[in-house]
């Protein structure tokens, strides 16, 4: 027995549709995320790991032997933040974001298909069925100033990736130089107060044969315990600088233990020279990432604009149809359908999206503003700090001269030990006053470094940002990593 053709029909329709709506579908794959085993993960990661050999040495360009290093420098820790920080993380995945914004603005919309099937109950045969289809035509170019706007809203999502990465940078290279200093000072305040020690033990000595005062004794234990609480302290900002570091790399504080840790970006003092040149000045003007990503949101907002303004002009809607009514076949050949333009012409988000457009240009006049006082602020409060540094330099000379001439007295009979204990004090407290105009210099070289956002010297250059963190290692196996780097 042969099928209604009603029925036929209703059975291919339903089967296209079925079909057009499977095909290339994504499926739904579940990642599921606890808090108990993302911080299991958190508290292995360690600066020994086989996945970060791999992205520094992909980085560098040059095996790493042996694995882990001796000791780490300043720019393998800076790679090393730049892998395992969150901030990086969160900044890398919201450029991915960003990108997958670009498919989704050049995609055009889909066609639509209606079925209404009715039934005339006073006729034979009773079926109605008709067929309605909407094809639209996107006009005056909107799906491409879509795709220029996603493309420029991912730009500036991956230059606020580059600038992140720089200020992981700046973060390790600030905690470093703390541990740097409050690791010297302890050494300095150890030593002054064996001096000290010395001295207290000589000078009770003194005092049993009567040849020093009790107020003499009792300034000098006063001065050796404050020297032990400055020691004391010194021990506790060393600590807090190691956890200051391991936060810098986005690790645990017992991730550090027993790495050995290298000062040489230290060692250098950065004379004037170091400082940026009127090209490297204008450079960075132009060249900053924040400067890039900001410029990148002006050119966003003008491809915004040209869309509000391509969308006073109306989609065209294709509806061409089908009705099979009670046994005769009706074809709807060409139908249009338009919005029209009657109340409004779209000038309210066209206002709107110029006054953004306005806005971004005021943000970016700031941010180049803004940009210039901090060159111009760093470079002078670090030659300030410049001269500080030579004359604590100085000072600390003199006292070593006089303190090898107080030696030289008490060799010849002209001084007394007591004499060059004192002199010894008088230098350790100059080392302690250049330990610290030195550590404000490395500083102020920091701020003029983060003004310009890029290396003055050899040491620590912009680090690379790896396609994949270390959350996504257990997964997917570490893979070849590829630097992202800002255009300067």
């Amino acid at each position: 027995m042969n099928s209604h053709p009603m029925t036929r029909l209703k059975l291919i329709a339903i089967s296209f549709v079925l079909c057009v709506l499977t095909v290339g579908c994504a499926k739904y794959v579940p990642q599921p995320l606890s808090a108990p085993e993302n911080v299991s993960a958190l508290e292995v990661r360690t600066l020994s790991g086989p996945a970060l050999k791999q992205f520094l040495e992909s980085t560098l360009g040059h095996e790493i032997t042996p694995w882990p290093p001796k000791s780490w420098d300043f720019q393998m820790l800076a790679l090393a933040a730049c892998y395992y920080h969150p901030d990086l993380e969160v900044a890398r995945v919201h450029w991915e974001v960003t990108k997958a914004g670009i498919i989704t603005a050049g995609e055009y919309p889909n066609p639509s298909i209606g079925f209404t099937p009715q039934v005339v109950t006073n006729s034979s045969p009773p079926w109605v069925f008709t067929s309605t289809t909407d094809i639209p035509i996107v006009t005056a170019g909107k799906i491409g100033y879509r795709k220029a706007q996603a493309k420029r809203l991912a730009e500036t999502a991956r230059m606020s990736m580059v600038n992140t990465a720089w200020q992981v940078r700046s973060r390790v290279r600030s905690a470093l130089l703390s541990l740097y200093a409050a690791t010297q000072t302890e050494d300095i305040l150890r030593e002054q107060r064996d001096v000290q020690e010395a001295n207290v033990s000589l000078l009770e000595q003194r005092l049993a044969n009567g040849e020093v005062s009790q107020p003499e004794v009792t300034l000098a234990h006063i001065a050796l315990n404050q020297t032990r609480l400055s020691l004391h302290d010194a021990q506790q900002r060393m600590a807090e600088a190691r956890v200051g570091l391991a936060e810098a790399l986005g690790l645990q504080v017992n991730a550090l233990d027993g790495v050995n840790i290298s000062y040489g970006f230290l060692e250098r003092t950065p004379s004037a020279k170091d400082l940026p040149s009127a090209d490297m000045r204008r450079q960075s003007l132009v060249g900053r990432p924040d400067i890039l990503s900001t410029l990148q949101e002006y050119a966003a907002s003008e491809s915004a604009l040209q869309l509000e303004i391509a969308n006073q002009y109306p989609d065209i809607h294709i509806t061409p149809g089908y009705e099979w009514d009670q046994g005769n076949n009706k074809w709807t050949v060409v139908g249009l359908a338009l919005t029209l333009p009657v109340f409004n012409q779209n000038k309210g988000p066209i206002a709107e999206a110029e006054a953004k457009r306005t806005e971004a240009a005021a943000r970016f006049n700031a941010l180049q503003a803004q940009v210039i006082s901090q060159i111009d602020r760093a470079v002078a409060s670090y030659g300030a700090v410049v001269q500080r540094v030579e004359t604590a330099e100085s000072i600390v000379a003199a006292q070593r001269k006089q303190l090898q001439s107080v030696q030289g007295m008490l060799k010849a009979g002209a001084a007394d030990q007591l004499a060059v204990l004192g002199s010894e004090l008088e230098l350790k407290s100059a080392e302690l006053g250049c330990l610290d105009a030195y550590v404000k210099l490395q500083e102020a070289f920091g701020l003029v470094e983060d003004a310009v956002q890029r290396p003055l010297d050899s040491v620590g250059a912009v680090p690379a940002v790896p396609e994949k963190g270390p959350r996504t290692e257990g997964k997917e196996g570490p893979k070849s990593q590829k630097s992202v780097e800002g255009k300067r």
